[in-house]
């Protein structure tokens, strides 16, 4: 842009006022134009019409009374069919936009929640870029986008919505880790109590075949013995077991023993009192209810 010889030059995206004695003559277009200075012809100013954008910082107040500082940002332009306007009707454009501004947020915010007020930036931003639409067209000026870019709530409601949203948080994983734990509990009881009874299963066979072989044990002997009883049998196998026993307890290195006298008579003692045992609990029985050891 420059002026000389009486030509004066327009850069691209501008426009150029022009004056004849101080009264509004004509728009200049982009390029060079003759301009006869020494008649009264001047070039008032020039105008871009290229887009250009205003933040603003906004304070206001939510409907549950918490303060927010709300951030817009504005896109407008001069239009170049109403470059008239635009120079003349307004000494500040920026300030205009800013008090428009100001004016929507501080109307809008009031009526939403902190959290709806998050919610519905687009709503804010669409309720300021109609009235800035409204406003400023009458000066030449187009609002092409509005938004808000940010709202900034108070240091203290902030970090008391950060505490807010960690106890729930917090609260989610105990809820998550007491229903593993009780998930753990309950397949634990499940693997203890299958684990028992086939415990218990394996204990019954065991003792079933054990009870089998003695009997198959004493039926063969008498067969094969001539003269022998079910008791000589007996005797018989609780000698072989005891020294298997002893056996079994010599060959192991690591095993936990309990002495017990270890004779042959001593034995014959064992099986004797079993013996004894089993038969006087057979052979004695309560009189009138009362036991005869009483």
């Amino acid at each position: 842009m420059g002026q000389a010889l009486c030509c004066v030059q327009v850069d691209q995206s501008y426009v150029a006022i022009k004056e004849s004695f101080g009264k509004f003559e004509e728009v200049l277009n982009p390029g060079c134009h003759f301009l006869p200075w020494v008649v009264g012809k001047q070039i008032a100013g020039y105008l871009s019409l290229r887009v250009q954008q205003l933040d603003v910082r906004c304070e206001t107040k939510t409907k549950d009374n918490v303060f927010v500082t709300v951030v817009a940002s504005v896109q407008y332009r001069a239009l170049a069919d109403k470059a008239e306007d635009a120079f003349y009707k307004l000494s500040n454009t920026r300030e205009q936009i800013q008090s428009y501004v100001f004016d929507v947020i501080r109307a809008s915010v009031p009526k939403l929640n902190l959290d709806d007020a998050f919610e519905q930036k687009n709503d804010i931003a669409k309720a300021v870029e109609d009235e800035l639409e409204k406003a400023m067209s009458m000066y030449g000026y187009e609002i092409v986008q509005t938004l808000i870019v940010d709202i900034e709530p108070d240091e203290h409601v902030k970090r008391a919505m950060n505490e807010i949203n960690a106890a729930a948080r917090l609260r989610l994983a105990a809820n998550e880790k007491a229903e593993a734990e009780k998930i753990l509990q309950i397949k634990r009881a499940e693997g203890e109590a299958e684990s028992k009874y086939l415990s218990g299963l394996g204990i019954a066979r065991q003792r079933q075949a054990i009870v089998d072989g003695l009997r198959d044990s004493v039926l063969a002997f008498s067969e094969n013995v001539p003269g022998t009883s079910a008791k000589d049998v007996m005797d018989m196998v609780l000698v072989t077991q005891y020294f298997d026993t002893m056996k079994e307890i010599g060959a192991s290195s690591k095993s936990s023993s309990v002495f017990i006298p270890h004779g042959p008579g001593a034995v014959r003692d064992i099986a004797s009192q079993i013996r004894d045992g089993l038969l006087q609990a057979q052979n004695t029985k309560p009189i009138n209810g009362i036991h005869p050891d009483f």
